[in-house]
């Protein structure tokens, strides 16, 4: 298996997304962080735990660079492919992981939406077998529909009705 049989990309609209996710998180962290500068000063704790927030704040630091350079190179390195035979997907930037499911192995295809991803118009594809879970983040929700039912008819899979 190589880089040129695996196609297929996520949205262009996914490091938006994910970028979006990560400020938010920084955010609370961040609040979080001066709210606990603020108790330090007013409550005069140990001088230890000033240290420790000087600390957490210079990694927090750290940290808001990397989340905010990260999601260009994730959307990068995510490919996959589905045909009859195999759900196939790699990814990562540090580490770079391969999957390959074969579609008899597939029990559940199902897509997940959370509010920033509806402001974008994604969805997340996610397949299950007995073991285990994986994901095909930030497809576009035309993508995303498309795919599930793909990956549902190479599987035979039914639909239950709740």
């Amino acid at each position: 298996m190589n880089t040129e049989e695996l196609t297929e990309r996520i949205s262009p609209k996914a490091p938006k997304a994910w970028l979006l996710t990560e400020i938010i998180g920084d955010v609370v962290g961040v609040i979080i962080l001066i709210i606990l500068f603020y108790l330090d000063a007013y409550f005069g704790w140990a001088d230890w735990i000033g240290w420790i927030l000087i600390g957490i704040a210079i990694l927090s630091a750290v940290s808001i660079i990397y989340s905010s350079i990260e999601p260009k190179y994730l959307y990068k390195s995510w490919r996959y492919r589905v045909d009859e035979e195999f759900f196939q997907c790699k990814y990562g930037v540090w580490r770079e992981k391969w999957i390959t499911v074969p579609m008899s192995k597939i029990q559940s295809v199902s897509t997940e939406q959370g509010p920033i991803l509806r402001k974008y118009q994604l969805r997340t594809i996610k397949v299950e077998t007995m073991g285990s879970s994986h994901a095909i983040p930030a497809l576009d929700e035309e993508v995303a529909l498309r795919l599930r039912e793909e990956i549902a008819e190479y599987a035979k899979l039914k639909e239950v009705e709740v």
